[in-house]
């Protein structure tokens, strides 16, 4: 059986953690999923308890989303009447069907990412914007919550990883390949605990390029904070090595 269905499939406690996450923290995604034009489709993967397509349609968006959980699927779907059970792997959708896919905080739970994102890519139109939003676990600067951020011998080796990777990435040819981890188990439940994929900007950036798309920025920041403060936060190449990765993409209207 897979991470993905042992971990959520029917995991009540994940959906109440879930369900307790302030609102605001999704505002940033949900401007981002936002289709551009008047009846537009925007798909949210791996939507989780509803917030964020609850808010889309509120707004009065065709918001779809999709959930390996059942728990959170059953929250879900009182606020967004298309939300959906899937099995992680393939999108229950056809090819180049919405305006806008998005993904906020799964990529780093997926057993085969480079493949969660090629499926992204796939249901979004041509001309479509795709939003991936993960931690950045060779975070050097910021808060450590997770060992992977933590202490200075880790955020050393965070460095040192960010300038491999970007130096192998200078090889347009060479595949990007997550690197993998093992999930931490302990009580109580802290965030990304459960993570088993080490995303960082640089690899996700890259890997939407690979599969197509054309990289429109890459933010540290994940939540909305001043204007001032965002571009500061962003105008520099540290923001490979802070906080979150959130790569805003759109797949070209000619390949």
């Amino acid at each position: 059986m897979s991470h993905q269905a042992t971990y959520y499939h029917q995991n009540e406690a994940y959906a109440e953690f879930l369900a307790n996450w302030d609102a605001a923290f999704y505002a940033k995604y949900t401007d981002a999923l936002r289709p551009p034009t008047p009846g537009g489709r925007a798909l949210d993967v791996g939507c989780g308890v509803g917030q964020v397509i609850g808010k889309l349609t509120a707004d009065g968006i065709e918001a779809y989303g999709v959930e390996i959980s059942e728990p959170n699927l059953e929250r879900a779907r009182t606020v967004c009447p298309h939300a959906r059970l899937y099995d992680g792997r393939a999108l229950p959708y056809p090819d180049a069907w919405f305006d806008t896919v998005g993904t906020l905080n799964v990529l780093e739970h997926v057993e085969e990412p480079e493949a969660f994102l090629r499926e992204l890519v796939r249901v979004v139109r041509p001309g479509g914007r795709l939003v991936v939003s993960s931690p950045n676990f060779l975070r050097v600067l910021g808060p450590g919550y997770h060992p992977r951020m933590r202490g200075l011998a880790q955020r050393w080796a965070n460095l040192k990883a960010l300038f491999q990777r970007r130096a192998l990435l200078k090889d347009r040819t060479h595949a990007v390949r997550f690197e993998r981890m093992s999930p931490i188990v302990r009580e109580p439940f802290q965030p990304d605990d459960d993570a088993i994929v080490v995303t960082n900007g640089l690899e996700m950036a890259r890997a939407l390029e690979q599969a197509g798309c054309v990289v429109e920025r890459m933010d540290c920041t994940d939540r909305k904070v001043p204007a001032l403060a965002e571009w500061l936060l962003n105008a520099t190449p540290l923001r490979w090595a802070m906080f979150n990765a959130f790569v805003v993409a759109r797949r070209p209207r000619s390949s």
